[in-house]
């Protein structure tokens, strides 16, 4: 059942959920699209329409961020927990290392792939990485794209994991989708989490919902415009959509 954050699509959903449908369409070879979706995403979809109708293309919407949880709470999913792309990665790389599921890497610089598939090989021994490849950062002549096309579905990888940032992630995602032959997750900071290049915050900020000022703090150039400018105003525009759909609601029970 889906539900819409700010007229974004958001699946009410868990790792276990995702990670067994995300299998399913691996192990059919079919090409399918996974977005994490966050704060910065359900704002950069609330200012571009063009952006917002790729989200809501995608095969799965998955809850990254908590102020994304406690509004889905706020719609009647009571039980609905995180599903934060970094932890979706490691259970996906453990279950397709599990069953043989052969993974690509798309995304960051040379130095985080290495290292982070030498740490998921040394977790996951069985793991098989089929593909892996740092971009660019310009856009790609057709040609080129076309290459990179052929690498990924020749060399057989059926989850491709990518890491380029949102919102070009789920763009690259949504422009790829049936010319991949693989399942598409854009996991955003994922790789570098998982290299160990870039620090995580804590447990509990992140239950909190505070791993924003976490990240703020340790790249406050990079990221300043992203919390300042978007977490106020998804937090006045969330606060008014509910108080909408409040009295609509209590308009309807008065009408029965």
């Amino acid at each position: 059942m889906d539900a819409t954050i700010l007229g974004t699509r958001v699946d009410p959903t868990s790792y276990e959920a995702a990670t067994s449908l995300v299998l399913a369409w691996a192990q059919g070879g079919e090409s399918r699209t996974v977005c994490a979706a966050n704060v910065h995403v359900i704002m950069e979809a609330h200012d571009s329409p063009e952006f917002q109708k790729m989200v809501n293309s995608a095969d799965l919407v998955t809850p990254d961020g908590m102020p994304l949880v406690w509004t889905l709470r706020r719609l009647g999913y009571p039980q609905q927990t995180r599903v934060y792309g970094p932890d979706l990665t490691l259970k996906l790389v453990e279950a397709a290392a599990a069953q043989r599921v052969l993974v690509g890497f798309y995304g960051s610089t040379p130095e985080v792939l290495e290292q982070m598939t030498a740490k998921f090989r040394t977790l996951f021994p069985a793991l098989m990485v089929a593909y892996s490849f740092s971009p660019p950062f310009r856009p790609l002549a057709i040609e080129e794209d076309q290459v990179i096309v052929d690498e990924i579905n020749t060399s057989g990888a059926r989850i491709l994991f990518v890491g380029l940032g949102c919102p070009r992630q789920e763009r690259w995602i949504a422009e790829h989708k049936g010319r991949v032959q693989a399942v598409m997750l854009g996991v955003g900071a994922a790789f570098e989490f998982h290299a160990g290049s870039k620090s995580q915050s804590p447990a509990w900020m992140q239950k909190a919902g505070l791993e924003w000022l976490f990240r703020l703090a340790t790249e406050p150039k990079r990221l300043w415009r992203r919390y300042l400018y978007h977490n106020p105003r998804f937090l006045w525009l969330v606060s008014l959509e509910l108080i909408r759909l409040n009295k609509l609601k209590q308009k309807r029970s008065g009408q029965q």
